[in-house]
């Protein structure tokens, strides 16, 4: 069966309305509130509190509560927008904007660079960059021997970190993705597009009228 989304609907901690989200990230009123939908089941997969909290959210990612992994440790901490332990309906949705293909190009390059900040210094060291790298390829079918990975990653590095100070700054990152636009391929899920297609399940009935419909 369907889920339908109404205005009576029971409504999770700080709530953000759908016409609020939808003036903020490339997402329409009604996707909203499909995405609305996907927010309760994680957020009351463990705990139903309406709060996706590091336990629900890595259950979603690997179907297991307790499997760590540093990458989904940064992600679940980019996607905590109030810094306070918990992902809400808000920092879920305008989050995962940066991943609809109509987000800004800045956005996108943006994302992985915080993602890489691993002590939110401002800057990318090398050391963080060779631990998310080997934290990704850990969740990947991707096997390379270590000294490989470092050849690789120290390459990498040195091309990007024209001043040669030590560590990349922004700027030397958004010219290093802009000359690689690879890096940031997985920055875009062409599903989120158009939600209300991609997740056939919903059915969303609501008072929010999109102008193109």
């Amino acid at each position: 069966m369907g889920c339908v989304i109404s205005k009576k609907s029971e409504r999770t901690p700080r709530y953000e309305e759908p016409s609020v989200l939808a003036a903020t990230t490339p997402f329409t009123a009604r996707e909203v509130e499909a995405l609305y939908v996907l927010f309760k089941k994680l957020s009351n997969s463990i705990i139903a509190d309406g709060l996706i909290h590091k336990e629900e959210f890595q259950l979603a990612l690997f179907r297991n509560r307790n499997r760590r992994n540093l990458f989904a440790d940064r992600i679940f901490d980019l996607f905590d927008m109030r810094r306070n332990g918990v992902i809400e309906f808000g920092g879920f949705v305008r989050s995962l904007g940066i991943f609809h293909p109509d987000a800004p190009i800045e956005d996108k390059i943006a994302f992985p660079f915080r993602l890489y900040d691993l002590r939110n210094t401002g800057y990318i060291e090398l050391t963080e960059l060779k631990e998310m790298v080997l934290a990704l390829l850990h969740e990947s079918d991707l096997v390379l021997a270590q000294d490989i990975v470092e050849t690789i990653v120290d390459k990498a590095f040195r091309e990007a970190n024209t001043k040669d100070d030590g560590r990349i700054n922004p700027e030397e990152w958004k010219d290093f993705v802009l000359k690689n636009p690879s890096l940031i391929r997985n920055m875009t899920l062409p599903y989120l597009k158009d939600l209300t297609m991609a997740f056939p399940s919903f059915i969303v009935s609501s008072e929010y009228e999109d102008p193109e419909v």
